[in-house]
Parts: structure tokens; C-alpha cells; sequence
């Protein structure tokens, strides 16, 4: 097993593992910041850093998709691609986000580009997911990058012949609005200092998204303590 999904994930953590997956999972899914939950920690009796905070959010918040992935439910075959901007310290850096027809996250990819090749990047990121079904159609923006790059996936024999692209505006109106969580939860992040840790936040921030949505296999949109259930079992702390 490898050593970010070990069978022992919270060893050597001067908190319990409840408490980590609690402090992570509501800093990923609310409007809250580090600073917040430092006072909601303190109010349960327990004093800890926003440093410590971040650092966990880091070092836990990639795990959650990798150790969610067998539990997705399928999307459709109707995609929605679009990318967003990101500061990061304050340069602009881009979120490739992609969704189905439904509103089901498909995966996103943060990128210091917006070109071709990150837009074949993120396709084939896309693609290797096993919980995807293939695009029959891709409603993308006006950017110029897509289209080549849906023709070299065709090329590739990543998608059929038969899938279409689609470049019409009001399509993505839908995933449009799905940046909006992402977007408000990059405002109350208390700014993205490096690439590397503003990619683990943002992977921490999808996956809850993917979970309220209720994508997982016999979780409710609504049912929030099945959801955190959910994200105790996949790390071991429940049966």
C-alpha cells in the first residue's frame, strides 16, 4: 500500500484522527478560515494552531479523492468544460474544471498555463478516470485551445469518432455557476501562497464538492452524517 493511503494514516498526530478529518472536511467545505476554526476548536476545549490547521488541510485533503475514487458513482456522457482563474500569490494561474450534463464534478486540473497542451493535459486527465463514461459531447467556451486538442484525443483513439465539441457560450452556463463554491472558497483561503499548496487545498475543496453533491455510492446529497461517515470510513476510523 502506498504511503499516502497507508492503514495508518493519522500516526504520530498529536490529535485524533475524528478530530483531523472534522477540522479538514469543514475548513474544505464552509467559508470558514484557519483562523475560524481555531476558535471553534477552542470552544470544544482544545488549542491548536492555524499553522497546524493548514498543514493538515495540506497533507489530507489530496488523500480524500484518491481514497474516494472506487466509491464514485458514474457521470453521464454529456461534459462541460471551462477553466477559472486562481491567484496564487497573486499571479493568475488556471482551473481546469470539467462536469457532466447533471452537475456531477467529472475532475479539475490547476494549471500556470492556458494553452493547447494543458488543455490535452487535463482531457486525458480526465479520461483516465474509471468512474467517467466517455464523452459523447463537450460543451467548451470560445477558448482556441480546445478544439486541437479534442483532435488530438480522437486522434489518440481517447474518445470516438463519433464525439463532438461543442463551443457555444450559454452551454457552460452550468459549470459557470458550479466555480462559484471553488471561487468562494479561494476567497476565504487567506491567500494561496505556492503551487504545490494551493493544488492540495484545491483537491481538498473538489472532493468535499463531490461528496455534497452526493456522488458516492449509497451517500445522500443531503445526508450529511452519512457524508461524514463516509470520509471516516475510507480512512480507516470506522467500519
Amino acid at each position: 500500500m502506498s504511503k499516502d493511503l497507508d492503514e495508518h494514516p493519522f500516526k504520530w498526530k498529536q490529535f485524533s484522527g475524528e478530530i483531523i478529518l472534522w477540522t479538514v472536511r469543514w475548513y474544505c467545505l464552509f467559508a470558514l478560515s484557519y483562523r475560524d476554526l481555531v476558535i471553534m476548536m477552542e470552544e470544544r476545549g482544545m488549542s491548536v494552531s492555524h499553522t497546524t490547521i493548514m498543514r493538515w488541510v495540506h497533507e489530507y485533503g489530496p488523500q480524500f479523492k484518491k481514497r474516494m475514487k472506487k466509491f464514485l458513482k458514474k457521470t453521464n456522457d454529456s461534459y462541460r468544460v471551462d477553466e477559472t482563474y486562481i491567484k496564487i500569490k497573486g499571479v493568475c494561474r488556471y482551473l481546469y474544471r470539467a462536469i457532466d450534463s447533471e452537475g456531477n464534478t467529472l475532475d479539475w486540473m490547476l494549471s500556470e498555463k492556458r494553452d493547447q497542451a494543458s488543455a490535452e493535459k487535463f482531457f486525458r486527465k480526465v479520461l483516465k478516470n474509471d468512474y467517467i463514461v466517455k464523452p459523447r459531447v463537450i460543451g467548451v467556451d470560445k477558448n482556441a485551445a480546445y478544439p486541437p486538442a479534442f483532435e488530438t484525443m480522437k486522434k489518440e483513439g481517447r474518445i470516438g469518432k463519433q464525439s463532438k465539441l461543442r463551443p457555444i457560450k450559454y452551454l457552460n452556463n452550468i459549470i459557470e455557476q458550479d466555480h462559484r463554491f471553488l471561487k468562494k472558497r479561494v476567497k476565504y483561503s487567506q491567500g494561496l501562497q505556492t503551487f504545490g499548496t494551493a493544488q492540495a487545498t484545491i483537491e481538498g475543496y473538489e472532493s468535499m464538492h463531490m461528496i455534497r453533491k452526493g456522488q458516492i455510492e449509497h451517500v445522500g446529497r443531503h445526508d450529511v452524517i452519512a457524508q461524514k461517515k463516509f470520509i471516516e470510513k475510507i480512512f480507516g476510523l470506522a467500519a
